[in-house]
């Protein structure tokens, strides 16, 4: 029963993960402005994404006491897009999609489920459900530190314009909690499934019935 719950929460974290995943693909905040500037009259907040960038513009003394518009624009081309860009983008859906593909593979192997009949098979599906969990956090770590080093590089590049340097977006942090999500929620899946595989493995064994003798007492043999 112990395992079974762990595997279950193993489950849910890495459902949480995937789900944290697709909303940081989504979100247009991987990368935004950053203000370097004291005295700010018109405010120019740029948001960059995967998939689209955002201009919020806020008028007034503070950003935060303005009133303001924001517009966002889907991006033209693919391929005139950064490499960074292109590989975060193609690694994101990739994530998204094995996401789905091990949460059906662990459904279908885990202990609370009777697709499949007890045994070393259902084991083995269980834990190619969380190893494909662990591949997915592996897979989405890459464009989060890929798009950390391009920020924090720019950012302390004295080359670099004032109006050019980007900071860190919400995404980058949510897809991070969600790295973690999934490769926590794969190793418990895998240690969980291989822990019950091997108390299984443990040979049952049956003593052999006493039998009597020809005169009707039982064979000291039965004793040893």
């Amino acid at each position: 029963m112990t395992s079974a719950a762990v595997e279950i929460l193993g489950l849910g974290l890495g459902i949480l993960g995937w789900v944290g995943v697709i909303l940081a693909c989504g979100l247009p905040m991987w990368q935004v402005s950053a203000f370097i500037d004291v005295n700010i009259v018109v405010a120019q907040t740029i948001w960059e994404g995967l998939w689209m960038n955002c201009v919020v513009q806020s008028t007034g003394q503070m950003q935060c006491k303005g009133t303001g518009q924001m517009q966002c624009k889907v991006y033209d081309s693919i391929l005139a897009l950064p490499p960074e860009v292109q590989a975060g983008r193609a690694l994101t859906v990739i994530v998204a999609l094995l996401g789905l593909v091990a949460l059906m593979v662990t459904v279908v192997g885990a202990q609370c489920t009777n697709c499949i009949r007890p045994g070393k098979m259902k084991s083995r599906i269980v834990i190619a459900g969380g190893a494909i969990y662990i591949l997915c956090g592996v897979l989405v770590l890459i464009p989060l530190c890929w798009f950390a080093n391009i920020v924090i590089s720019d950012f302390y590049d004295p080359t670099v314009p004032s109006s050019q340097k980007r900071e860190m977006g919400a995404a980058l942090y949510i897809g991070w909690a969600a790295t973690a999500l999934l490769l926590f929620g794969g190793c418990l899946i895998c240690c969980c499934s291989c822990s019950q595989r091997d108390e299984s493995s443990f040979p049952v064994k049956y003593s052999a019935p006493r039998r009597p003798t020809s005169n009707g007492e039982y064979d000291k043999k039965n004793y040893v």
